[in-house]
C-alpha cells in the first residue's frame, strides 16, 4: 500500500505529509495482528525494568504532541518515544523546515520543538493512557531564559504518564540547548533533576539524549556525571548538524539537523565507545540510520539495547517495522543466538 502512495505523498511538502499521516493514524483503523511476526518470542527483551515485545522504538519527533501514539503501538514498535514536550505551546521555527534528501535517504529538520504544550499533553495522556511503553521526551521553550526550570517542569507534570523520560539536551535547532553538554552545565542540570524527582518522589527512570557531535574526550566526563546521579540511560543520538560532505542532494545545505543513513555509522561508533566505558551497565537506545534488521543489528551488537527510528519510516512506510523484525529473527537464527538480548555489545 505504501509503495503505491509514496508518489503522491512525497509529491507534498515534507511538513504536509507528516500532517496527514497523523490525521490518518487518528482514525486508527489497521489491527494490530496485520504487523505481527512469526516468533516473534526471540526479539523480547528489558528496558528499564519493562518487557518489550522487540527492541524497536519510534523515536521522538514523529508524535511531537502525543496525539496518536496508541495508534503507532499497532505498527508494531516495542515502545514508543513523543515529543520534545516543552512546558509552554511553542509553534517552532518558520517554515519551510522539513527538507527530504532522497538521494542520501536522509532528512533535515529545524522544527525547533513545535508542539502543544505540557498542559494540553498532560491532559491528552491522562484521558487515553498509553497501551504499551511510552517514552517522553522533554526539552525548554524557546525563550525561557533559565533552561533547566522548563526539564523541571516538564518533568513534574508528565513523569506520571511515562515509563521512562528523556531529558534532550541535543537538539541543534534550540540556540544554547548543547551547551548543556558542557560539563559544568551538565552536572547542575542533572544535580537539579535528582532534586526533582526525590522532593515530587518520581520512580520513572531518566535517559539523556546526546548529540552525534560530541568530542572524543567528553565521553568519559559525561559518563562520569551519569554514574554520579543515578541517570538510567542514554540515547545515541540525536541529529547532527555536520557530516555533510559526502552527501549528494542538492538540499544539504540546508541548516538544520541531519538524520537518516548518513548518521548510521557515526551514531554505531559512538554506541560502541558508551559501552565499553559503561560496561553495559548503563541502558544505551541507539538512533541514526535504522531502517533494515541488518542496520538493527548492527547498533544492537554495538551495544544497544534497544534501538528507535523515524527517517526510516518516511521512506519505506509502517511496514518498516514488520520486515525489520522478521529480518532480526533470520539473523538471530544464522548467528544461533536464541534471542536478542544476547547480541547486545557482542561486537564492541
Amino acid at each position: 500500500m505504501f509503495s503505491i502512495l509514496r508518489p503522491y505523498i512525497f509529491s507534498l511538502d515534507p511538513e504536509a505529509a507528516h500532517d496527514l499521516a497523523i490525521k490518518s493514524l487518528k482514525v486508527n483503523i489497521l489491527p494490530k495482528s496485520f504487523f505481527k511476526v512469526d516468533e516473534e518470542e526471540m526479539l523480547e527483551t528489558n528496558l528499564f525494568n519493562k518487557k518489550l515485545s522487540n527492541p524497536i522504538g519510534l523515536a521522538a519527533g514523529f508524535d511531537k504532541s502525543a496525539e496518536v501514539y496508541n495508534s503507532l503501538f499497532k505498527f508494531g514498535f516495542g515502545f514508543i518515544e513523543v515529543g520534545t514536550v516543552t512546558p509552554k505551546r511553542q509553534l517552532g521555527n518558520p517554515k519551510p523546515r522539513i527538507f527530504r534528501l532522497e538521494k542520501d535517504q536522509a532528512l533535515i529538520n529545524r522544527l525547533g520543538f513545535n508542539n502543544h504544550g505540557s498542559e494540553v499533553i498532560s491532559k491528552r495522556l491522562s484521558n487515553n493512557l498509553p497501551d504499551g511503553v511510552l517514552g517522553i521526551n522533554i526539552g525548554p521553550n524557546k525563550d525561557t531564559k533559565k533552561k533547566e526550570e522548563d526539564y523541571y517542569t516538564c518533568l513534574s507534570k508528565l513523569s506520571v504518564y511515562a515509563t521512562y523520560i528523556t531529558i534532550n539536551i541535543s537538539s541543534p535547532n534550540t540556540q544554547g540547548l548543547r551547551d548543556f553538554h558542557d560539563q559544568n552545565e551538565m552536572e547542575k542540570l542533572l544535580n537539579g533533576l535528582n532534586k526533582v524527582k526525590r522532593d515530587k518522589k518520581i520512580t520513572q527512570p531518566i535517559a539523556i539524549k546526546l548529540s552525534p557531535d560530541i568530542k572524543e574526550g567528553d565521553i568519559s566526563k559525561i559518563i562520569e556525571l551519569i554514574k554520579k546521579y543515578d541517570i538510567e540511560g542514554v540515547i545515541v543520538s540525536n541529529t547532527t548538524d555536520s557530516n555533510r560532505e559526502n552527501l549528494s542532494d542538492i538540499k544539504k545545505n540546508e541548516k538544520g539537523g541531519l538524520s537518516g543513513q548518513p548518521l548510521k555509522d557515526v551514531s554505531t561508533n559512538l554506541i560502541k565507545k558508551f559501552y565499553k566505558e559503561t560496561k553495559g551497565k548503563i541502558k544505551i537506545i541507539g538512533v541514526g540510520g535504522v531502517d533494515s534488521g541488518q542496520s538493527a543489528f548492527e547498533k544492537i551488537t554495538a551495544g544497544a539495547d534497544a534501538v528507535q527510528l523515524y527517517t526510516g519510516m518516511v521512506y519505506k512506510g509502517p511496514g518498516i517495522v514488520k520486515n525489520i523484525k522478521k529480518e532480526l529473527i533470520l539473523i538471530l537464527k544464522k548467528e544461533n543466538l536464541k534471542n536478542i538480548s544476547e547480541a547486545v555489545g557482542i561486537n564492541a
